[in-house]
């Protein structure tokens, strides 16, 4: 049976971007919903209310995950790092990776990459007086049209060290998309001095199995790994201190209350940040 004229389906169908369909769900807009967004669907709520359910204090999951987000974003700068590609960056929120990175130094550039349309469409409305700071639709897993996109080429100087940012990305990735040698491929394409932040689903055994289950189920994507299978994607560069760790444990602001003992929303997702040599 077609949906009733003005319905909420159709109304989703008349208020959607070109080329996104509502009815089929977003890893950007589940996140969004998992945020309290509102760029979503109900296709998308409803996954994220499932995870909330599977969830103890599943709201500071996102949170946690934007805030070691912002903590990596501002030590890269420290470090005199002023170019960011944010690879599967999702939709735009709080606490953004330019706005960290721009708060500090406004000269710093960022080219954002996702693959849904949606995100072009918010990201190009956030930044369109922002000159050092683009958006670009691309798949990740297709590296040399990433970095040969003519927008990003105009921003990013790789004759200069680069900062490439993988926050809560490569889990939707199954081994057969080898995402090791993904990252490797991306390690490769920078000079050195540049680095690379990851942040990852963690293998929590039977406490995250049905949380797996669901993802791969109704979002067809969403793996968790172990600490170990995470720290070899930094293979090649230097893992800096406190290694691969959960985002809580992640260089922690003295301002911030860290869990302890550690909450389970807290060991849902790990990260790491290593330097190329």
């Amino acid at each position: 049976m077609d949906p009733v004229a003005g319905s909420p389906d159709q109304t989703s169908k008349r208020n959607a971007p070109f080329g996104v369909d509502p009815t089929v769900p977003s890893v950007a807009r589940v996140y969004d919903a998992l945020l309290g967004g509102k760029d979503n669907f109900a296709v998308d709520r409803a996954i994220a209310d499932k995870l909330m359910e599977l969830t103890p204090g599943g709201a500071d999951v996102g949170h946690f995950n934007r805030a070691v987000l912002g903590r990596a974003v501002r030590y890269l700068v420290s470090q005199g790092i002023d170019q960011f590609i944010d690879l599967g960056a999702g939709l735009p929120t709080v606490q953004n990776t330019h706005e960290v990175a721009q708060r500090v130094n406004p000269q710093a550039k960022v080219v954002y990459v996702d693959n849904d349309p949606m995100v072009l469409v918010h990201g190009r409305a956030l930044l369109s007086e922002n000159d050092n700071t683009t958006v670009i639709t691309a798949d990740l897993c297709a590296p040399d049209v990433v970095l040969g996109n003519d927008d990003l080429r105009a921003l990013i100087d790789f004759d200069r060290p680069v900062a490439l940012l993988m926050v809560a990305v490569l889990h939707h990735l199954d081994d057969a998309q080898h995402p090791a040698e993904l990252v490797a491929r991306y390690r490769d394409a920078v000079p050195p001095g540049s680095y690379v932040f990851i942040t990852h689903f963690i293998d929590g055994g039977a406490e995250t199995a049905e949380i797996e289950r669901v993802l791969l189920t109704d979002l067809g994507s969403g793996r968790f790994r172990s600490f170990d299978e995470v720290r070899g994607f930094f293979a090649g560069m230097e893992l800096l201190e406190p290694g691969v760790v959960y985002n809580p444990l992640w260089r922690p602001d003295p301002t911030d209350v860290v869990p302890e003992p550690m909450s389970f929303a807290g060991k849902i997702i790990g990260g790491g940040l290593a330097r190329k040599p």
